[in-house]
């Protein structure tokens, strides 16, 4: 799960577990409000019930990932993921008639997004999910924000660093190293997978830059652009599955119905709604969700799979939101 980069035009986001959290695709360099960003057909629902809907989606995607990798294996779990994201997708794209992109340079430039912004990250915290809890991979999918400010920092000329921003970058990894249990010396923590959840957080920001640097202005829409990223990103891992991973010998029904969920609403629906969202009420209002994403996945895990939570967590959890807000605010412009 993840949602648009800050101050990158009409970004939109292709969700993860991100996202999903969802969860960012390939940008434009037109105003977020341009209207022929805006959809042709309106959601009928206020744009306020779509943002809880699609917080609840991504919030519940770290759940749906615990239960899909109970009987398959982390690459089938992503791999299942795409297809049925994809297929989602696609189906938009038939009814309004639209075409994938074109061009060779373009597809290239998708490809390396698709990775970065679907394929590792997907499968990261699909791995890391094997050995920590789906509320900490939630909490990990949080700190995308705070990876995203450092890195622009160095790689975005434009992003310049602020006190503000700097102190939300500060108090964003003391929130994660209060969730993590610093002081204890992280003492019964499982280092593997907390590292897997943390890299898959930090793939979003690096596939964000690499978008804004080669695809901004590419003169596609954005739904177009995401489907044929999404159609990458499943080619990418029906390549890297065979190669470690066998069949299953048997498809148990319920975590088969949570990697349908996780592709057809985690990634498919939830695309749609970020469209709609960032196309009606703008980049920096969308990416509000990931401030929610956390708090739903910590109570999904506890109150659904029974998930024990220490008060670090939650604590640190708000820390690392507060944080995350500040790398993401602007002061506010002198007339």
């Amino acid at each position: 799960m993840s949602t648009p980069p800050p101050r990158s035009g009409t970004a939109t986001t292709t969700p993860a577990p991100h996202r999903s959290a969802a969860p960012p695709t390939a940008a434009t360099d037109r105003p977020a409000n341009h209207p022929t960003d805006r959809p042709a057909n309106s959601p009928g629902l206020d744009w306020r019930v779509r943002f809880g809907i699609l917080s609840l989606i991504w919030g519940f995607s770290f759940l749906l990932i615990k239960v899909g990798t109970d009987a398959y294996a982390p690459f089938q779990v992503t791999l299942g993921r795409l297809v049925f994201g994809t297929a989602v997708v696609a189906a938009v794209l038939v009814v309004k008639r639209e075409r994938l992109p074109r061009g060779a340079r373009t597809w290239l430039h998708l490809a390396v997004a698709a990775l970065f912004l679907n394929a590792l990250p997907f499968s990261l915290f699909a791995y890391a999910e094997l050995t920590i809890p789906s509320t900490l991979a939630g909490i990990c999918n949080a700190t995308s924000p705070l990876w995203g400010m450092a890195l622009s920092l160095v790689a975005l000329s434009e992003d310049r660093p602020t006190r503000r921003r700097v102190a939300g970058l500060g108090i964003g990894f003391f929130g994660v190293l209060t969730v993590l249990g610093a002081w204890q010396g992280f003492n019964g923590l499982d280092v593997t997978g907390t590292v897997l959840a943390l890299l898959a957080s930090l793939s979003y920001p690096i596939g964000w830059i690499y978008v804004r640097r080669t695809l901004a202005g590419a003169g596609h829409s954005n739904l177009s652009l995401t489907g044929a990223q999404l159609l990458l990103a499943t080619v990418e891992l029906a390549v890297v599955t065979p190669l470690f991973t066998s069949l299953p010998s048997s498809f148990p029904v319920v975590p088969l119905l949570a990697v349908v969920a996780l592709g057809a609403l985690g990634t498919g629906l939830a695309f749609l709604l970020q469209y709609s969202l960032v196309s009606e009420v703008g980049p920096t209002t969308a990416q509000m969700v990931t401030y929610f994403v956390p708090v739903i996945a910590t109570a999904a895990g506890v109150a659904v799979l029974g998930e024990s939570l220490s008060w670090s967590t939650p604590v640190g959890a708000v820390i690392v939101l507060a944080g995350a807000a500040l790398t993401q605010s602007r002061p506010r412009s002198r007339r």
